[in-house]
């Protein structure tokens, strides 16, 4: 498929991006998507999917905030919680990793000459960004120096806190696999920067689950942009809940796509904001497998001219008979 027309933006901080070291596949992955995101470049305005959401702050060589980050962090302490601490590029976890979960830093996992993340890393983002690119998610391909790679072999029994704390600009990318029957929870809080740029790729495979809760912290200044990218065999199930409370600029965007029967998909989220708050959920569920399910439920408490913006879009590929979305 061709790229699509270039961007007519000042794209100053693609200009500024050097891609982080690193070697083998995981330096091809980010050259692709480099060479990707240089084709489109990023989005303004007159963008059909950034109308209602300026991308300015994003695509800035420099957060147009400093120290916004906030330590506040909502179900950091879940009991019996294995707790994993991300703070600008050091990621670090104590105690034992619970049975059933492999877990690895991105750099670690980078490495190695083979790994099961290479089969992941970047390609469900590019996936996720045909035929509407995400460029966005594409320079956080490019460009993420933290990150963690988790593959849940069984159900683990224990749910992951992924905690964050940072300062002025962050770019994380996190990569995760459930295999067929297993099962994992995943809990992230806390803010990462004053700008955010946060890309979660999963793949459930065939019989297993996945369940994600998202806080996004109360920092007032905060801008984050998301890229939640998931894939499910047959019979798999994924729910994500986003819980969005202040903060200057939200985008979450997520992209779900069925490739196996019998598989379902909720996704949910709630915002609760004043004043110059602006939050944007966009959605993209492409069923492209038999007898699926996908929900969608989205609130917003707004006061004080904080604005909300909800995009949402199905896509129903020829074959896929009994699609309940």
């Amino acid at each position: 498929m061709a790229a699509e027309p270039r961007h007519e933006a000042p794209d100053d901080r693609l200009a500024a991006l050097t891609l982080p070291g690193g070697c083998g596949w995981l330096r091809a992955a980010r050259e692709d998507a480099l060479g990707r995101l240089r084709a489109v470049g990023l989005p303004t305005r007159r963008d059909e999917y950034w109308r209602y959401t300026d991308p300015t702050p994003f695509s800035a060589a420099r957060p147009q905030v400093e120290g916004a980050a906030s330590d506040e962090a909502p179900l950091s302490d879940l009991d019996g919680a294995f707790t994993v601490t991300v703070e600008g590029d050091a990621v670090a976890w104590d105690g034992a990793v619970p049975e059933g979960l492999e877990i690895a830093t991105l750099e670690e996992a980078g490495k190695a000459d083979i790994h099961w993340a290479s089969e992941l890393y970047g390609v469900l983002e590019a996936a996720g960004s045909r035929p509407v690119s995400r460029p966005f998610a594409m320079l956080n391909t490019a460009g993420a120096s933290a990150g963690l790679v988790m593959r849940a072999i069984g159900r683990v029994g224990r749910p992951v806190v992924v905690r964050y704390r940072g300062g002025a600009d962050a770019v994380v990318h996190h990569v995760l696999r459930v295999e067929g029957g297993g099962s994992l929870t995943l809990v992230e809080t806390g803010d990462a920067g004053a700008r955010h740029d946060h890309v979660l790729e999963v793949d459930v495979l065939d019989g297993g689950a996945f369940d994600h809760v998202r806080v996004q912290g109360r920092a007032a200044d905060r801008h984050a942009v998301t890229g939640l990218f998931a894939r499910l065999g047959a019979a798999a199930t994924a729910r994500s809940f986003t819980l969005s409370v202040d903060g200057a600029l939200t985008r979450n965007e997520t992209v779900v796509s069925f490739e196996g029967n019998d598989a379902a998909a909720h996704v949910a989220g709630a915002a609760i904001g004043r004043g110059r708050f602006h939050h944007d959920d966009t959605v993209f569920v492409t069923h492209g497998a038999e007898r699926c399910e996908s929900r969608q439920v989205y609130k917003k408490v707004l006061r004080d001219g904080a604005e909300g913006v909800f995009q949402g879009k199905i896509l129903v590929k020829e074959g896929a008979q009994k699609t309940d979305g």
